[in-house]
């Protein structure tokens, strides 16, 4: 996985699932489809949300990184956490080097063009963000 710099900027989602729920099998891919819809429907609300999609493991608005993810599965239930960009400091980025592994979409771009804030895409601060996705 990835580093994430959290601060008051980020917007931290946890879902925790029973493993007998029926609208999504507990595997990794079948999570993540799960909750690329649920999260589509959230941000239909603020944002185009046609131009939000998953994309490798990453939450994505057209080809920019808004969110990143990580589950654990365990005997009788799952847990899908997202970290969502919802607004940052660039000068935090400086912490972030380019990794070496990395999915093909982001080919070799920065964090600044690689990444982008839901706050600026939305007109919604991280708070309000946070209620609505709730």
């Amino acid at each position: 996985g990835g580093t994430v710099v959290v601060n008051g900027g980020v917007v931290v989602t946890s879902l925790i699932v029973d493993k007998g729920c029926e609208a999504c099998a507990p595997f990794p891919r079948d999570i993540m489809k799960w909750t690329e819809g649920i999260y589509r429907d959230a941000f239909s609300q603020m944002i185009d949300s046609t131009q939000f999609a998953l994309r490798d493991h990453d939450y994505v608005f057209q080809d920019r990184k808004v969110g990143g993810n990580a589950q654990s599965i365990v005997k009788d239930k799952w847990i899908h956490h997202t970290s969502f960009l919802w607004d940052f400091d660039e000068a935090d980025m400086r912490y972030l080097t380019l990794p070496e592994k990395r999915p093909e979409y982001r080919g070799d771009r920065s964090h600044d063009d690689f990444l982008a804030k839901l706050g600026a895409l939305s007109g919604v601060d991280a708070g309000e963000g946070a209620l609505k996705l709730a």
